[in-house]
């Protein structure tokens, strides 16, 4: 009676542990989230192509309600997830590119050049970055969108381009905070990667950046757009500079920039013929 008692409890448990993993089993770890067009309903019974009767349905189970009641001792291993890493400088340059840069544009969104920019971009298929700032991003959202829709990154250069260094932590924070916020809301993604203003970091700049999953990025070669020093200046700067992984920095947004868009529309062909590829880094989300 006690062994049959046994077998009984055994049986049991089994039950409960299938039933676990089955409903951590609607929701797979690659595809999380609504699912996709196309793709099943979570909870809809498989097709079968032998005839018979139907498979018993189950209702979906939402995430609230089954994560907050687990199995002890059972479901899917836990991992600590992956934190940003905490720097002490700027990323300068991109490794492991080949024989390939980054063009970077800082402090629009601008419906006089940012335009041109994209157009530009957009005519020889290539991807950018561009640094917004919040203020710039809120009054030209159809920009911000624009930019995401052609496959550009989408990073953060504060709310109102301040010197942070001489800001209080929680000012910087709030700079940092509220661009990456408005940002997630326009384009559905929060930005990946940050660049302080005026090129000005400090200890607080690093660990905010970090704490909301951005990676600093610099520059590797500086244009001085923003000194209208002309056309022709612009681009040689480009094309001297122009090595593997070298990051480039530009402006379209912040003062005058039409010779920032025409200086593009020059050493642009010009990189490509020489066999420059112009790409854009991604970091994964964890």
């Amino acid at each position: 009676m006690v062994s049959r008692r046994r077998v009984l409890l055994g049986g049991a448990v089994v039950l409960a542990v299938a039933g676990q993993v089955g409903l951590y089993a609607v929701e797979p770890t690659a595809n999380r989230g609504a699912p996709h067009k196309g793709a099943p309903t979570p909870g809809a019974p498989a097709r079968t192509g032998a005839a018979g009767p139907p498979p018993r349905t189950r209702q979906p189970v939402r995430a609230s309600s089954y994560r907050l009641q687990p199995l002890t001792g059972y479901g899917p291993p836990r991992r600590a997830p992956l934190r940003t890493p905490v720097r002490r400088a700027p990323i300068l340059s991109l490794s492991g590119l080949g024989r390939r840069m980054v063009l970077t544009f800082d402090d629009g969104p601008d419906p006089r050049y940012t335009p041109g920019i994209l157009s530009t971009l957009r005519r020889h298929d290539v991807r950018a970055m561009f640094f917004v700032c919040g203020g710039m991003a809120a009054a030209n959202k159809d920009l911000l969108r624009e930019m995401a829709d052609d496959g550009h990154v989408i990073g953060n250069h504060t709310w109102s381009h301040p010197l942070l260094t001489s800001l209080s932590r929680s000012a910087v924070r709030d700079e940092i905070e509220s661009t990456s916020e408005l940002i997630e809301k326009t384009v559905g993604e929060p930005p990946l990667w940050f660049r302080a203003p005026y090129g000005a970091w400090n200890r607080s700049t690093f660990q905010i950046g970090a704490e909301l999953g951005m990676e600093p990025l610099a520059w590797t070669v500086d244009t001085e757009d923003w000194t209208t020093p002309g056309t022709g200046t612009i681009v040689t700067r480009v094309i001297d500079g122009a090595a593997p992984g070298v990051v480039v920095l530009s402006h379209d947004a912040g003062g005058d920039r039409s010779q920032s868009v025409a200086a593009l529309r020059r050493y642009l062909p010009d990189l490509l013929k020489e066999g420059y590829g112009i790409t854009v880094p991604r970091r994964r989300r964890i």
